[in-house]
């Protein structure tokens, strides 16, 4: 009995060491007393093994003792197992700062740390813009127009975004701009989202391009220059990166500089001479000024003792000579501004460098720097915005669409999709408004700029497609009248540029984070690099305490034992306690998987994808925790929050069972399962219950469905807007229902006519029975007459879609008598 008594308390004691992360002293402590104790009672077998294995712990675990012999042996094996990092790679590596994903990356993330970023909304004059300035520029965007009849924005609306700053919104204000912060850029673009054209046009100049790339490194005299003319819309930018091979390898640009001297003007010019091919460039048709990233050699070394210098950035006006621009791509679904730059031989002066001569071969630096803010704005929030008027449109279409005298959003196969899409469009609003929460005070999340990119652009094609599906036909036949078809088909622009979903998830989530975000990784490398044995021996010890620890937490945790403290109350509190048990269990996997896969990782993309599912499904769930605990709630809104709490977590855990399941070493994969689920899955896909709940408010005049298309476009403008419609005809709803009822009632006791088939008719004749008011009759007109006009879509003439009328078919012209009068062939 005292045997299993010292056993248990043994495994208690290092449990709980483990858990804390005490150090190998402590794990002695219990070892020795534990020892002491089993021979004192008797338990000499027992006793024995405890004491054998302090003596292990010591000459292991204790600094004094391992770097005699341990850590050097340890030190010579991590020398030839650890992967190999790249001079580019290194470089975006460093770039961007580490917040909450680094806390993930922990296993036991502190709360307070995320919610110490406090949230002091947006500044009076970026409210105002949000509500003036974007919704004069929003009612002046007629989608078909812009889409099949100018591909392109109208001249007034161009004259507009100049004259009111939209292209200068991250401009300082001392330059002309606006100087917003990171959360007035998001809303104003989430606003502007509805028509994907000016989304895009806005949001470019404002993402990575010249206008951050000279605030940041550019010399006085460049910004002086450029940015009050990027500020006024003088200048136009672009950014030329991509090209026919270099596309998310843009570290393999073929594009070329070669450093020479040439007479200009009479007088001898130091400067580049460039060839490139660029193609996907956004607003290359109209820029007035671009961006350039190339190679550049010095071959006569006229500026430094090294022939090749790296990338580097320049910035090119125009009307250079040599310089091909001005043809355009058609991008699917929207005629936003897009096509391809040329250049052949084409020479520019030395201070077109952006950042002069110092920042000749800083390119990429500069480039991945920018682009954890830029990519944690633009596309997130134009997915996120759209998500917002899928939401308001498909709320409203479905309450006011009936069929068998009931509205759609009544039936379940309806209520489904209407559920999800509130539900990641929630997520969406959270995520992306807390993260650039976090940029306001000085964060640049790198990895977390990859997790909105890709998690809330696949977001969008999942709410886009669900509100398809809803409106059924009325969202597949084009024309003025339908506001979702063309949006819908441009959704794959989101998903390729920007680093492709594909490779964003598969290799950037996980592979950058893994190194960038652990605690001990970076630091084990750098000793590896500098020969440093005791600066490993700290790292490598610090970094197996930390595996222990995970390895404690997520068992208990995982088993109800030792929940850990989080500063939530009410429905968050469960949510956040289950995000920090996946965060062991996601760290410790991290850690066996780089362990056991060393730097085959790399190659294993579809482990190293699901990793990275697991991490941003957590930092997901934890924006919503913050959003919920910082912004004010409203009647049915914990509906939405249990839905998408368990709609991610339930994802996490998918994609923890299938890392489980295809760890090449099957032994860890199962040992891996115990630890972290030792009682299976917790978190099924939501409850039907929560799916109905949500559906009926999101489809009716309530405080929840207005919370989530706040800030959207709402009121008419030039042009009719289907938000504002649908928005009136809920308002009106319930008066409308109940006479609805009346009148179908009446039908069905066959007290109106058999005719009455049209609602307008059963009104007409509702009336005449006295069965309703004229009052409410008048009412029914007029609320029955915009029902149908959102239920009407576009017809054209014949010939309204051939550009070349002259191949036009006319099937029905009469056949020729002599046609007619021949025998028809025999058949067999």
């Amino acid at each position: 009995m005292s045997t299993l008594l010292i056993i248990l308390l043994a495994i208690i004691g290092l449990l709980v060491v483990m858990r804390r992360e005490a150090g190998a002293k402590a794990a002695l402590a219990v070892l020795v007393v534990l020892g002491v104790v089993g021979l004192a009672l008797g338990a000499a077998v027992i006793g024995t093994v405890l004491l054998i294995g302090a003596a292990v712990t010591a000459i292991a675990g204790l600094p004094a003792l391992r770097r005699q012999w341990l850590t050097p042996r340890i030190f010579a094996i991590f020398k030839k197992v650890a992967p190999k990092v790249s001079d580019t790679e290194r470089t975006a590596l460093e770039a961007g700062s580490v917040s909450w994903d680094g806390e993930l990356f922990s296993g036991k993330p502190q709360w307070e740390n995320l919610l110490a970023f406090k949230d002091d909304g947006l500044r009076d004059d970026e409210q105002a813009f949000l509500d003036k300035q974007c919704t004069q520029a929003a009612g002046m965007c007629n989608a078909w127009d812009i889409a099949r009849e100018r591909a392109d924005l109208p001249q007034a609306l161009w004259d507009y975004l100049k004259k009111e700053g939209f292209f200068g919104m991250i401009i300082p204000k001392e330059y002309g701009g606006l100087g917003f912060s990171a959360k007035a850029q998001s809303m104003v673009l989430q606003k502007l989202s509805f028509n994907e054209t000016l989304m895009v046009t806005v949001g470019v100049p404002n993402s990575l391009g010249p206008g951050e790339l000279l605030l940041k490194y550019g010399t006085d005299e460049q910004k002086n220059h450029y940015l009050p003319r990027l500020a006024d819309g003088r200048e136009i930018p672009c950014f030329g990166l991509t090209g026919p091979r270099a596309g998310s390898d843009a570290t393999s640009l073929p594009d070329t500089g070669i450093v020479c001297k040439q007479i200009v003007d009479g007088k001898e010019v130091l400067g580049v001479r460039l060839n490139f091919e660029k193609r996907w460039i956004t607003l290359a048709p109209i820029a007035t000024v671009v961006g350039l990233a190339f190679r550049l050699f010095d071959p006569d070394k006229l500026i430094s003792e090294e022939e090749d210098r790296g990338i580097t950035l320049a910035l090119i006006p125009r009307e250079t000579e040599g310089m091909d621009i001005g043809r355009r791509h058609h991008p699917i679904g929207s005629p936003f501004m897009n096509g391809p730059i040329k250049g052949k031989d084409v020479f520019v002066p030395l201070d077109t460098i952006i950042g002069g001569k110092e920042m000749v071969g800083e390119g990429w630096r500069m480039l991945v720097e920018c682009l954890s803010i830029g990519r944690c704005i633009t596309l997130p929030s134009g997915a996120t915005g759209i998500g917002r008027y899928a939401l308001g449109w498909s709320g409203g279409f479905t309450r006011i669409r009936r069929q068998f005298n009931v509205p759609v959003a009544e039936m379940e196969g309806v209520q489904e999709p209407l559920a999800r899409i509130a539900s990641l469009a929630y997520i969406s609003a959270a995520t992306v408004y807390q993260t650039a929460n976090l940029i306001d005070h000085g964060e640049k999340p790198a990895v977390p700029s990859a997790i909105l990119k890709s998690q809330l652009t696949e977001f969008q094609r999942v709410l886009l497609s669900d509100a398809m599906d809803v409106h059924g036909g009325k969202a597949v036949t084009l024309g003025p009248r339908n506001y979702i078809g063309i949006g819908y088909s441009a959704n794959p622009v989101a998903i390729t540029v920007e680093g492709a979903n594909i490779m964003t998830r598969n290799l950037m989530i996980f592979g950058q984070g893994a190194i960038r975000c652990h605690p001990y990784v970076l630091e084990e490398l750098a000793a590896k690099d500098a020969n440093d044995v005791k600066a490993f021996d700290n790292a490598f010890f610090g970094h197996a305490g930390m595996i222990f620890g995970n390895a404690a937490r997520a068992f208990t945790q995982g088993l109800g034992l030792g929940k850990p403290a989080v500063p939530f109350e009410g429905p968050a509190k469960a949510y956040a306690e289950d995000i920090a048990r996946l965060s062991a269990g996601f760290s410790l996997c991290a850690d066996a998987a780089m362990a056991s896969l060393g730097s085959s990782l790399k190659k294993r993309e579809m482990i190293s994808a699901r990793l990275g599912d697991v991490l941003s499904n957590l930092y997901l769930a934890s924006m919503v925790l913050k959003q919920w605990q910082s912004s004010d709630k409203v009647d049915g809104e914990e509906a939405l929050l249990h839905y998408s709490c368990r709609f991610l977590l339930q994802r996490a855990e998918q994609a923890f069972v299938e890392i489980f399941d295809n760890l090449p070493n099957r032994a860890l994969g199962k040992a891996l399962k115990v630890m972290v689920m030792p009682t299976g899955r917790r978190w099924n896909k939501p409850h039907d219950d929560l799916a109905r709940a949500i559906a009926q408010r999101v489809s009716t005049h309530s405080a929840l469905r207005s919370k989530l298309i706040d800030n959207t476009w709402s009121q008419d403008g030039e042009v009719r807007n289907p938000l504002a419609r649908y928005n009136a005809l809920l308002a009106d709803y319930e008066r409308a229902e109940a006479l609805y009822r009346t009148v179908n009632k009446a039908y069905a006791k066959g007290e109106l006519p058999p005719t009455a088939l049209h609602p307008e008719q059963r009104i007409e004749a509702g009336l005449e029975k006295g069965l309703i008011s004229a009052e409410d009759a008048q009412f029914m007109r007029t609320f029955e007459a915009e029902v149908l006009e959102m239920l009407t879509v576009d017809d054209f003439a014949y010939d309204a879609f051939a550009n070349d009328k002259s191949t036009l078919i006319d099937h029905n012209a009469k056949v020729s008598k002599s046609a007619a009068a021949q025998p028809e062939a025999e058949t067999s």
